[in-house]
């Protein structure tokens, strides 16, 4: 990467190699411990939350209340995106890294000590929802940054979709960690799950911030950065010129991330609601098969992005994306079985397809914005996808609706024989009056 050979060049082999690393680890641990505060919500959504923090007069409805409150997080990440984005390209990666962590870790475990519908009615909804929306804007920022703090370290194009794809195994490492812990403190309470058990995977995400924070308070600005510093290339406002002159890009990585983004929340947040609900499988069968596929998922998401490094970023990701499409149907096919071990081994194998696609993405992405504006593009660019889908699917159901409904363009309706003439079907009111 050309843009870093003054920087890279001062250091030896072995100095390069440290440093690279701790950027790496540093990356990874801190989108695990961010992914782990975002993604154990999508596990309690289906499990928890919507007979803690609403009514229980219909467990469907309280249900998709929760997701409701679920769905905030989505909202808010394309905000953290432009904010944190902003302040990434303008001071450093490492700064808002820092920032990005303690504001995701500090508002989940203050999840854990929300009181319920039985104390505080749905107070408790608003403030879960408030919280939700702080820990979105802090994961909308922390994704850009981490695969930056990894991948402008790089000092060869030749291994950047590997590099790159560590902070990708923040993903399924934290949901790995998130679902070990419901399924620890469900099997410590018990019957009392619901009363406290579900609090303190929560309140745990303090810790890990105190580890995540003392390993990201240790590394190095990345060498991209300081030479755009030595430089003074830094953008006045990157999120509003990234918009200005790399429009393409932005809405490209929103849409590429469709068929990675979708799937990926079904087969780990969705499923336990379909699961428990539908199929009557146990929660417990459920959070096994889900750590499964994370470990399986955490594993095969570098060896993606390292093959991507060999067949091409597009290719690889093109790959991912048929995978997936043909998987989903294989993966509902075996769920409805309701048969415990098929149902498991169609969660196990959920997340090898998404990871298929996730893996080389982040590179894919990163590299397609200019290196002053990069932290703005990707993160918003990434970010966009969630809303992208909802309204892709808005905009699909809005099509069907238009094209059910008839079009009078041009034809005379102002009559009621005009009307039946136009739409060629006999009024109510024509019908009405014949029939007396």
């Amino acid at each position: 990467m050309a843009a870093t050979d003054v920087h890279i060049s001062q250091l030896s082999e072995s100095e390069h190699r440290r440093h690279l690393r701790r950027a790496v680890i540093a990356s990874t641990v801190g989108t695990t411990i961010e992914w782990y505060d975002f993604l154990i919500y999508s596990t309690m959504t289906g499990l928890v939350f919507g007979k803690v923090f609403f009514s229980g007069s219909d467990p469907l409805i309280d249900t998709l209340k929760a997701f409701g409150v679920f769905f905030i997080g989505f909202v808010a990440r394309p905000i953290g995106a432009a904010i944190f984005g902003h302040y990434g390209d303008r001071i450093g990666r490492k700064a808002t890294l820092i920032v990005t962590l303690l504001m995701t870790g500090i508002a989940t475990a203050l999840v854990g000590l929300v009181p319920g519908y039985d104390m505080i009615g749905l107070w408790g909804a608003v403030i879960l929802t408030l919280l939700r929306l702080i820990q979105g804007i802090g994961v909308g920022g922390e994704w850009g940054g981490s695969v930056l703090l990894a991948m402008e370290w790089a000092r060869t194009s030749k291994n950047r979709g590997f590099i790159a794809s560590w902070p990708q195994f923040g993903a399924p490492a934290g949901l790995f960690l998130a679902n070990v812990a419901v399924l620890l403190f469900s099997w410590i309470s018990g019957d009392q799950f619901l009363v406290w058990g579900w609090r303190i995977p929560f309140l745990l995400s303090i810790g890990m911030v105190a580890v995540g924070l003392w390993i990201r308070l240790g590394i190095l600005e990345t060498p991209v950065f300081r030479r755009i510093l030595d430089e003074n290339q830094v953008a006045r406002a990157p999120t509003i010129e990234v918009f200005r002159k790399q429009p393409r890009e932005i809405v490209l990585t929103a849409l590429l991330r469709l068929a990675e983004q979708s799937p990926g929340y079904i087969f780990n947040a969705f499923i336990f609601t379909y699961g428990t609900q539908v199929l009557g499988a146990s929660r417990d069968l459920l959070l096994i098969g889900l750590i499964t596929t994370t470990a399986l998922g955490f594993i095969w998401a570098p060896i993606a992005g390292a093959l991507s490094d060999r067949i091409g970023r597009r290719q690889m990701y093109i790959i991912g994306c048929v995978f997936v499409a043909v998987f989903t149907f294989v993966y509902f096919a075996m769920l409805d079985t309701k048969v415990p071990a098929m149902i498991f081994i169609a969660v196990a194998l959920s997340f090898i397809p998404v990871m298929t696609m996730y893996g080389p993405e982040a590179a894919l992405i990163a590299e397609a914005f200019t290196p002053r504006l990069r932290y703005s593009g990707a993160s918003i660019g990434y970010q966009l996808a969630p809303i992208g889908i909802y309204v892709v699917i808005c905009a699909v159901i809005s099509i069907g609706a238009t094209l059910m409904l008839p079009d009078y363009t041009n034809k005379e309706i102002s009559t009621e024989a005009e009307y039946e003439a136009a739409s060629g079907r006999r009024s109510r009111v024509t019908s009405t009056a014949t029939a007396d």
